[in-house]
């Protein structure tokens, strides 16, 4: 199914409440307060912000609560939080403050069921899946959990057409091959699921220049684009971004 305004979301790394930045997780430094630097993307034309709660330890859950809480008395547009998120407890703590959409993953493949309880509960359009996927031959991709290096051995097209019939709102396709090469979207990944799918696919690994979004939507048919630190550093201005992708033929909301 076509969405007709396509959307652009920053993603930030949280850990004990601040944004961290990073090469794989390793080296991470302090990058900002969330909620001013979500502040930001909300004047500068976000349509929605995801946060990953890249500590998720139990003390880490608490402290993206209290972020989320903050965030949300300041922001105006979707809140997205993913990491750590094991039971439906996570799933309404996060709504009760503010948060709009659940982002879940390892949770879901160890208990696919999980996708169908917090569908039934709170509504799909609260509960994002999350898929991390990797090439391994032409035409396949396997899930990977624990940043890349354990391969599932599960297909992942044939996941994300289970994760849409047990009930996920949104698939958040995450090419772990692309991801932080600044190289553009595995676009031919997104348009395969998006054909098996009628929900929207969130493009995510790989954004380096406003051509790379463009293409992720056009060639890889997503219905939105996440992307981290091309906005965080300002390489890219999102306002700046919409008006080429409207010059292009693309529906955003300016």
């Amino acid at each position: 199914m076509e969405y007709f305004a396509k959307r652009v979301i920053p993603c930030l790394d949280v850990d004990r409440g601040r944004i961290v930045k990073g090469v794989n997780f390793i080296g991470l430094r302090d990058a900002g307060d969330p909620v001013e630097v979500a502040k930001r993307y909300n004047e500068e034309g976000a349509d929605e912000i995801t946060f990953l709660d890249i500590g998720a330890s139990h003390e880490g859950r608490d402290t993206i609560v209290d972020v989320v809480r903050e965030v949300a008395k300041e922001v105006f547009i979707p809140l997205t939080v993913g990491g750590g998120i094991r039971e439906l407890r996570d799933i309404y703590n996060l709504l009760n403050v503010g948060c709009d959409k659940v982002s879940i993953n390892s949770s879901a493949i160890k208990r696919p069921n999980f996708i169908d309880e917090g569908a039934k509960r709170f509504g799909s359009q609260c509960i994002v899946v999350a898929i991390d996927a990797k090439r391994v031959s032409k035409d396949r991709w396997h899930i990977f959990t624990h940043g890349g290096r354990n391969d599932t051995k599960i297909d992942a097209i044939s996941w994300a057409k289970e994760a849409y019939s047990r009930g996920a709102g949104e698939l958040l396709i995450t090419s772990m091959d692309a991801d932080g090469t600044k190289a553009g979207f595995d676009n031919e990944l997104n348009y395969k699921i998006s054909k098996v799918v009628d929900i929207p696919i969130i493009a995510s690994g790989g954004a380096g220049t406003m051509e790379h979004i463009r293409d992720a939507f056009i060639k890889g048919r997503a219905d939105a684009a996440l992307a981290a630190s091309i906005f965080h550093f300002r390489e890219i201005d999102i306002m700046e971004l919409k008006e080429y992708l409207k010059a292009n033929n693309i529906a955003v909301r300016i």
